[in-house]
């Protein structure tokens, strides 16, 4: 028995070394190039599972008394606390706000959402009139789409309180927009170049009391997912079996990859554009597409900071539809500026996406 026990534990052992191997390479993935490697470059999606997976493994070490064995697992969480802390931050809300600190807002929009109630009452309208914001960045923005959704007057109506607003077409069809409403005034914009077929980014300059904030605002490359895509991937969540989840997750895997490629380029451009920019404040803001473990978010990041991971709580999921629970709309700011209290709005479903929002302050005010 004795030697059986050992057995036992030896067995497992192996498994959770094999799953310590697994999480640093999901953890470590962001450093993988999408083009060269995009299917390896996927799998900071698993980051969370493999982390939980971690997390139990120490949880079992040390109530069967094997500490030496808990060493593994504790090695494997201490090397990804970077990306823990990114994936899921935990910081409390201040009610103290510096002086002159703006509240900037993402939305991928979705057009304005499914329409109800009609035209001008659109809750998602409603929403951003009240949401108390100076700059509102909108993805997938389409007015009069139908006549259930909210025209362009209607709209310029309800956000007459930002009386500054640019509305442009991207991507190589044209037949996508990204939008700005804002209450400091726009002193120019400038489109980003990159190759997409649907998507793009746009970079504003806004006037800021003295100073001039430089705010990009992007709708990166889609993982162009279709019903029937989300209803393999819900299908393999509720009946797993061997050879359908086989199938399902190559296909699955083949889409999230050759996105992932083309996403790399453009986050390569959104980071040259922060690098070469002489704008001491610079907010990127917008629907990145990806997770926080992954090779877009760490390069848009370079030489900015993660907003809901330096201010936010929580997991921030903010993709709201088929099961797929991750933060893939993201508020990024320069080591010159503050972030508070980030936050994932919830309350309000409209859209495949929930809102992303903080307040903003200059480094050093109070």
């Amino acid at each position: 028995m004795k030697h059986l026990g050992r057995l036992v534990v030896a067995v497992i052992l192996g498994a959770n070394l094999l799953f310590t191997v697994l999480l640093l390479a999901a953890a470590y993935s962001p450093w993988i190039q999408p083009v060269r490697h995009p299917v390896l470059a996927c799998m900071g999606l698993t980051f969370p599972i493999f982390l939980l997976t971690e997390i139990a493994f120490l949880l079992f070490w040390v109530l069967i008394q094997q500490y030496r064995c808990a060493l593994l697992p504790l090695l494997g969480l201490l090397l990804c606390i970077p990306q823990s802390q990114t994936y899921f931050p935990l910081h409390f809300r201040t009610d103290t706000l510096p002086s002159g600190s703006i509240k900037v807002l993402s939305y991928n929009i979705m057009g304005f959402g499914d329409g109800t109630p009609k035209g001008k009452d659109n809750p998602i309208l409603t929403y951003l009139k009240e949401s108390g914001a100076d700059i509102i960045c909108l993805q997938e923005y389409a007015a009069g789409r139908s006549h259930k959704h909210p025209s362009q007057q209607d709209i310029e109506s309800a956000l007459s309180d930002w009386p500054y607003h640019r509305i442009d077409a991207v991507g190589k069809n044209q037949g996508n927009r990204i939008a700005c409403y804002s209450k400091l005034p726009i002193l120019s914009v400038q489109p980003l170049k990159y190759a997409s077929a649907s998507n793009g980014s746009v970079a504003y300059e806004l006037l800021w009391g003295k100073d001039t904030l430089l705010l990009i605002n992007n709708h990166l490359e889609s993982n162009k997912l279709n019903p029937e895509d989300k209803e393999v991937y819900e299908d393999l969540l509720r009946d797993p079996e061997k050879d359908k989840m086989k199938k399902g997750i190559r296909h699955l895997v083949g889409k999230l990859a050759n996105a992932a490629a083309i996403r790399a380029p453009q986050a390569d451009t959104i980071a040259r554009t922060v690098a070469t920019s002489s704008h001491r404040y610079i907010v990127v803001c917008g629907d990145f597409n990806d997770s926080p473990i992954s090779y877009a978010h760490r390069v848009a990041c370079q030489g900015l900071k993660d907003a809901f991971s330096t201010s936010g709580c929580g997991p921030g999921i903010s993709y709201n539809r088929n099961k797929f629970y991750f933060r893939i709309d993201n508020l990024l700011v320069s080591p010159a500026l503050k972030a508070y209290n980030c936050r994932v709005d919830h309350t309000i479903r409209h859209s495949d996406h929930y809102p992303i929002a903080c307040h903003v302050a200059k480094a050093g005010k109070k």
